[in-house]
């Protein structure tokens, strides 16, 4: 399950900014997830739970933004949306679509007191 690694990146960010910012808490994170990056929410849900239990971010709300997929695709040159990698061009079938959008993986905001 790499959800659980993927919980313990965000932990490592939020901690170094909090304490840079000298904050005693971390009240919420929001991460911005991509529907194309293969992360399951659930379990990201799960593990960040996990890993925060005993850090600065215990008891921290976690806001979680779908981000949606989108691509170019290279024969027709439209920008088209995406519901899965490798997938066909909904406007002239090829399957040439390079991903541009919901791929992604991010820390947004993080709340501190």
């Amino acid at each position: 399950m790499h959800e659980m690694s993927l919980a313990e990146g965000v932990l490592q960010l939020v901690e170094d900014t909090a304490r840079r910012e000298g904050a005693r808490r971390v009240k919420t994170v929001v991460l911005e997830i991509g529907t194309l990056a293969s992360v399951e929410v659930e379990a990201l849900r799960f593990c960040f739970d996990a890993v925060t239990r005993t850090s600065l971010a215990a008891g921290a709300a976690l806001e979680i933004r779908t981000v949606p997929g989108a691509g170019w695709c290279l024969p027709c040159g439209a920008t088209v949306p995406m519901v899965e990698l490798y997938g066909a061009c909904p406007r002239c079938g090829s399957y040439q679509v390079q991903p541009t959008a919901g791929t992604e993986m991010r820390v947004k905001e993080i709340e501190i007191e």
